[in-house]
């Protein structure tokens, strides 16, 4: 028998399938993000889901007659792990976990770090580096392009010390400086 908490699915898909505005800007993310599939894209909205949730629960417990005690420890937990993960900034309250934005969790993968960082020409470039184990963090070989990557891991993305990357005459890095190998 198979480990029961494994063939579980992350995303629910839209309640409308054929909607033109939505399927439209799901495209635009796919295209900006080189993600595989808008399946991608629904995973990111329910992690978003799961924390504006829990921020309601919050303004919920605050209104209510439980203890306050119990509320500031429940929001400084969730503000902490989304200041920790890189969603807020420092000086975060309830109201920007609730305008937290698709966009968010989508430049924390690990593949539009990488894009970002230079390590790479294109979205869909950066994915298949990490797919094929080119991309390390903290020296540690990283091949998942969706890896949400935390605030402290941002300074040690680089190339895995293996990878023919790390070569100086590896003819892609030259191509990305401007030089020409002949």
């Amino acid at each position: 028998m198979a480990y029961p908490g494994k063939n579980r699915k992350s995303y629910e898909t839209p309640k409308r399938p054929f909607e033109k505005t939505r399927i439209e800007e799901e495209t635009k993310l796919v295209i900006e993000y080189g993600l595989r599939n808008k399946r991608e894209v629904w995973k990111a909205q329910a992690v978003l889901r799961k924390y504006r949730t829990g921020a309601r629960e919050l303004l919920a417990l605050e209104s209510g007659a439980t203890s306050e005690a119990l509320a500031t420890k429940k929001k400084g937990d969730l503000i902490g792990h989304l200041q920790r993960a890189g969603l807020l900034g420092l000086e975060a309250d309830i109201d920007d976990v609730l305008a937290l934005r698709i966009q968010q969790p989508l430049e924390r993968r690990l593949q539009t770090q990488v894009y970002r960082l230079g390590l790479a020409r294109s979205p869909k470039q950066a994915r298949q580096m990490v797919t094929h184990g080119h991309i390390a963090i903290g020296g540690r070989r990283v091949d998942i392009p969706g890896y949400l990557v935390r605030r402290d891991e941002e300074g040690q993305i680089g190339y895995y010390g293996r990878s023919p990357f790390t070569s100086t005459e590896h003819p892609e890095l030259n191509r990305q400086v401007g030089k020409r190998r002949r």
